[in-house]
C-alpha cells in the first residue's frame, strides 16, 4: 500500500483531515493509513516533519492548511491546488501534475492552479501581499511548502499542495496574531488573551479572521472527503 504523508502547521489544520492527538509532532496515522505531521510554523518545522514522514514510509508528500491571498480576486475559503511552488532566489519547485489532475477531478469544484509562494516571514501587511503578487503572479503564499517540495524532490517522492485562502490579499493581519504565531501559540483565543488586553481595538480584526478560518477549514475538509489518498493511488500508477 502506497502511503500519504501530510505536513500541516497547525492544529487547527490537520484536524480538518480528522481527529489528530494533540501531542507532539511526530507522524499519525488516520485510519485510512495517512500520515499526518503537525509540524508548527516555518519551513525548518516543516522539513523535519516532511522528513519524518518519509522515514516513516509515505511514499507521497502534501503541504496541507491555509494560505494568506496574495490576489486580489481570491476570497476566502478559495481552494489553492497550485502547479508549482516559489521559494528563495525565484527557485521552484513543480508539483506532481496526475496526482494534482486526479484531486481537481474528485473534487468536482474550480481550484486556483497559479503558482504559491514560500515566504520566509508572514506577509502581515497589505501592502507587502501587493508587491510579492506584483513581483512572483503567485495567487497565495504561505511559510512551509517550499520545504516540504525540497524534501520530495531530494528523495524523489511525489508532491501536492493543497491550500485555502484564509486571509484576503486585503487583509491585514493583527499586530496580536503575529506576536503569538512568533511564540508559536496562534492557535487559540485563549491564548490571545493577555495581548488583547492591551489591545483592544484588535478584536474586530480577529473576530474577522476567526470567521474567515472556519470558511478555509470546510474548503479544506471538502478536500479531506474526496479523498487525497484515493487520488494518489491512482496517480502513482500513472507514474510507476
Amino acid at each position: 500500500m502506497r502511503v500519504v504523508g501530510i505536513v500541516a502547521a497547525l492544529d487547527a489544520e490537520a484536524r480538518t483531515l480528522g481527529p489528530i492527538p494533540r501531542t507532539g509532532r511526530t507522524p499519525h496515522a488516520l485510519p485510512d493509513g495517512t500520515l499526518v505531521c503537525v509540524s508548527g510554523i516555518g519551513a525548518a518545522a516543516a522539513e523535519q516533519a516532511a522528513c519524518a514522514l518519509a522515514a516513516a514510509g509515505a511514499a507521497g508528500l502534501v503541504s496541507w492548511g491555509v494560505a494568506g491571498g496574495l490576489d486580489p480576486a481570491l476570497p476566502p475559503g478559495t481552494l489553492l491546488l497550485p502547479r508549482e511552488v516559489l521559494g528563495p532566489a525565484a527557485r521552484a519547485v513543480d508539483t506532481t501534475a496526475p496526482w494534482r489532475e486526479r484531486l481537481a477531478r474528485a473534487l468536482g469544484r474550480e481550484c486556483v492552479t497559479a503558482a504559491l509562494l514560500s515566504s520566509a516571514q508572514i506577509l502581515s501587511s497589505i501592502e507587502a501581499k501587493a508587491r510579492a503578487f506584483r513581483d512572483t503572479g503567485a495567487a497565495g503564499v504561505d511559510m512551509e511548502s517550499f520545504a516540504v517540495a525540497s524534501v520530495a524532490r531530494a528523495r524523489g517522492l511525489p508532491f501536492i499542495v493543497v491550500r485555502a485562502i484564509l486571509d484576503a490579499a486585503g487583509d491585514a493581519i493583527p499586530p496580536t496574531l503575529l506576536r503569538a504565531a512568533a511564540r508559536g501559540a496562534p492557535g487559540s483565543v485563549a491564548r490571545l488573551l493577555p495581548d488583547l488586553v492591551l489591545a483592544p481595538g484588535e478584536w474586530p480584526a480577529l473576530v474577522r479572521l476567526a470567521r474567515r478560518l472556519h470558511r478555509a477549514q470546510g474548503s479544506l475538509r471538502t478536500v479531506a472527503r474526496a479523498g487525497v489518498a484515493a487520488s494518489f493511488a491512482d496517480a502513482a500508477v500513472l507514474r510507476a
